[in-house]
């Protein structure tokens, strides 16, 4: 319970600090005419959606099994997941139109004070809350996080870029305003696809990571009675895997022992962090 709890946590703050971020940054936009911090500001409350979606999607993920849903919910990261791939998606799609549209018109803008402390509020807001979500992420692997994290860390090269633009603008080049927009807006779109890929593969039941099939693939080596295996086979169970295959043992060995050899090695790759349930089929050799 301790992922979810952590999870849950994580996106509460992040609501909370993109919710904040979203109305100053809109306000100090829209005085400025500043199409870069109008982006980041839609960019940020597509944030918040994504900071709710991660809520909701979490909360349900953590449901025990029950008899409808004989591998529980863990799946419901991966639904969520790909939900706020596609407003990210969404929500660039719509800052490009706008940001081509502003360069076109060649619009102006006024850059202050107000709109440096902005930039410069953002960018520390934004670099705690990835470093704690993605510190988070890393002990417990949740796709939600994953997708929250890398929000926080684009973001901060978001602004870093709109701070930039308006200095330019303060010397008088307000192009580089809707360069910086048009960069931010194809940012935005490459990360979103990124995160719709990575969600698909796993509901569409993408075999499991390189590095979690040489661990398991380790523990059997371990065990001499087995001279081969086949069949192997790993399906997602939200984000972790259900792992199945046939070892082929000694004929000699009486039906007791063949088994135990089994349940031994179930128990051994169960006990990895990233495996569900281990099913394994015994055949004489």
């Amino acid at each position: 319970m301790d992922r979810y709890n952590k999870t849950k946590k994580a996106s509460i703050l992040g609501m909370l600090g993109n919710l904040f971020l979203f109305i100053i940054k809109g306000i100090i936009g829209f005085l400025a005419h500043s199409q870069a911090m109008i982006a980041d500001s839609i960019n940020s409350l597509s944030d918040i959606v994504s900071s709710a979606l991660t809520f909701v999607g979490n909360k349900i993920a953590s449901k025990p099994r029950d008899e409808d849903h004989h591998l529980g919910h863990g799946k419901a990261e991966y639904i969520y997941s790909l939900l706020i791939s596609i407003l990210i998606i969404m929500v660039a799609i719509t800052l490009l139109k706008d940001t081509v549209l502003s360069f076109f018109n060649k619009s102006v803008f006024n850059i202050s004070i107000w709109y440096i402390l902005v930039c410069l509020m953002t960018i520390i807001v934004k670099l705690g809350l990835f470093l704690y979500t993605n510190s988070i992420y890393k002990k417990h692997h949740n796709l939600l996080l994953l997708a929250n994290s890398k929000d926080h860390r684009n973001d901060m090269i978001i602004t870093s870029f709109t701070l930039i633009s308006g200095i330019f603008g303060y010397f008088g080049i307000y192009w580089v305003d809707s360069i910086v927009g048009l960069g931010i807006s194809l940012f935005i779109l490459i990360t979103g696809i990124k995160i719709f890929l990575e969600s698909y593969n796993v509901l569409m039941d993408k075999a499991m990571n390189e590095e979690t099939k040489e661990e398991v693939m380790k523990i059997i080596e371990k065990y001499q009675e087995v001279k081969k295996i086949q069949h192997f086979n790993a399906t997602p169970v939200g984000y972790m895997y259900q792992v199945s295959f046939t070892i082929f043992v000694d004929g000699s060995l009486s039906t007791y022992e063949s088994h135990d050899i089994a349940n031994r090695l179930e128990k051994e790759i169960s006990a990895l962090d990233d495996i569900y349930l281990t099913i394994i089929h015994v055949n004489p050799i």
